[in-house]
């Protein structure tokens, strides 16, 4: 797991672990990133299945619940299939466009 940091936004990209592994380790180091926008970044995995994104669900509704953004980023799910509870997108770009629209929702009260 590799952790950058971007301004209010942390970035968790997915090395060698799995996914099951990938989310206890963020659940672990939580504490240090939880008043950041969340992006965890799926991009080198090279096949990825529905239930590997719902292993985030958990995390995600926790850390949106706290009025943060979490994004997962890859372009080896189908989005279609992903519920609508979590946030993923094809590129870091895209995440980083959700959080600055997500941010500017929460300044206008939604």
């Amino acid at each position: 797991m590799i952790l950058d940091q971007n301004g209010n936004i942390s970035i968790i990209t997915q090395e060698k672990v799995t996914i099951v592994e990938l989310v206890k380790k963020i659940q672990a180091l939580y504490p240090k990133f939880k008043n950041n926008n969340i992006i965890v970044s799926l991009t080198t995995l090279n096949k990825i299945g529905l239930s590997d994104i719902v292993e985030f669900l958990e995390l995600s509704n926790t850390h949106r619940a706290s009025k943060q953004s979490f994004v997962i980023v890859s372009d080896k799910v189908n989005l279609e299939e992903v519920p609508d509870e979590i946030v993923v997108v094809p590129t870091i770009q895209e995440a980083y466009d959700i959080i600055e629209m997500e941010d500017m929702e929460r300044d206008l009260g939604f």
